[in-house]
């Protein structure tokens, strides 16, 4: 372990502690005493992938109405307990978990607590908020309707993945979203939330004991049988290359989104894909591609690639924002940089100041109790362990070139790649 991530995790590593309930929830607490305040990190494995089949989006709407009202608390009630602590709740969904996260003083720790175990096991869903909620969604939709990034991304995923949760968008369709009922979400609820699906990472000025004895006495009466589980479809990489154009000859600018479906987040190439696709498109300026794209070439706006490895192989997506009149010069330079990678692998000095940068960025990810519990909740859901942190270091210390050039001749083929151009061109 190099001395940077050392002194991230003060020597010995996080080494939080872990306790499952009776009930299956499993809850994680980590001690700090830099300040005393405590970062609360709750997430339930019930996110988007559990939208009924006739129901796409209703995991979304329920993230948006979940803390609008409980069996016992009413939406202002709750508002005003919130405001009244000087805290801010921040509720998100993402294809597996709906997350609540949230940072308060230790000495209103119980009643915070107390507060998001009533608002995940008990929300009332009032018609009222449901119907602003509504509201808010289908203007988010229609925002996102008008905006050539976002569906360049979402065409894209619906390209890579035919038939299955990953290729749906989160938030649904307005038509779907209108007809959404309180029943519906209701049965939802009633349905994935379970203890078996809750964990629960605590991290500040909080006796281990204590986060504990509190998390027991507020989810452990939570009495539910596990869910069943629910298969994701097989992933099938693409056989050829695919290029659509989705016209929105209103708009100034045109967003490419280029991508390839990949590997699992549990695959044994992740740290070799994880760490070759920091040197494509993310380290320092963005990597080969904005050096090549954006500063060399000036034709990019921005540039970028995000791998998403997940549950099931998730995707390797390429991105960037050009003048309409630069996306054929654009999206040629991408297929060079994939050849070049192919061909020619990253060299000795890529990969040691990538490596370098990813560990070295661990300090900074877990300066704060906020970034600490991130990085637990993640470790829980991936299954990682506890000592991931400590294992980090060496995972990417372990990738060679070799396993560098392997993974980009299997995987970044330009002649397979899935090209979806967004904004004022007409192809």
């Amino acid at each position: 372990m190099t001395e940077q991530a050392a002194s991230a995790t003060g020597g010995a590593g996080l080494a939080p502690a872990r306790v499952a309930l009776g009930n299956g929830a499993v809850v994680i607490v980590r001690e700090t005493r830099k300040t005393p305040a405590v970062s609360i990190n709750l997430a339930l494995r019930a996110g988007s992938i559990c939208d009924p089949a006739d129901a796409p989006g209703a995991t979304h709407l329920l993230g948006r109405v979940i803390d609008r009202g409980t069996s016992t608390r009413s939406a202002a009630a709750i508002a005003e307990d919130i405001e009244g602590r000087g805290i801010t709740l921040s509720i998100s969904v993402t294809r597996h978990l709906l997350s609540i996260v949230c940072t308060c003083l230790a000495e209103d720790f119980a009643p915070v607590l107390e507060l998001l175990g009533d608002i995940v096991m008990s929300p009332s869903i009032p018609e009222g908020e449901l119907a602003t909620r509504k509201g808010e969604v289908i203007t988010a939709i229609r925002q996102d309707e008008d905006n050539p990034a976002v569906q360049a991304v979402e065409e894209l995923m619906a390209l890579l993945y035919p038939d299955h949760p990953y290729g749906q968008r989160s938030k649904g369709a307005i038509p779907t979203v209108e007809a959404l009922q309180r029943a519906t979400l209701r049965s939802l609820h009633a349905a994935r939330f379970r203890p078996s699906e809750l964990s629960l990472v605590v991290v500040g000025d909080v006796a281990t004991s204590k986060a504990v004895d509190l998390a027991g006495r507020v989810f452990g009466k939570w009495t539910a049988s596990p869910p069943p589980a629910i298969a994701l479809p097989p992933v099938a990489a693409a056989a050829a290359r695919r290029r659509v154009v989705v016209p929105m000859m209103n708009k100034s600018q045109a967003d490419i989104a280029y991508g390839f479906t990949t590997i699992a987040r549990a695959d044994p190439d992740y740290y070799v894909f994880w760490l070759m696709n920091n040197a494509l498109g993310q380290y320092a300026i963005g990597g080969r591609l904005g050096d090549s794209i954006r500063e060399r070439q000036g034709m990019a706006y921005y540039v970028s690639s995000v791998l998403d490895a997940n549950l099931a192989p998730g995707p390797l997506v390429i991105r960037a924002g050009v003048s309409p009149a630069n996306v054929d010069r654009a999206t040629a330079s991408i297929d060079e940089e994939l050849l070049r990678l192919r061909q020619d692998g990253l060299s000795e000095k890529e990969l040691k100041e990538s490596r370098q940068y990813m560990v070295g960025s661990m300090p900074r990810a877990l300066e704060t109790n906020a970034g600490i519990a991130t990085f637990l909740q993640n470790a829980e859901f991936f299954g990682l362990g506890s000592d991931y942190d400590l294992r980090l270091p060496d995972l990417l210390g372990k990738v060679t070139l070799e396993d560098v050039h392997r993974v980009a001749n299997r995987w970044l083929d330009p002649e397979r790649a899935t090209v979806v151009i967004a904004g004022p061109y007409a192809g």
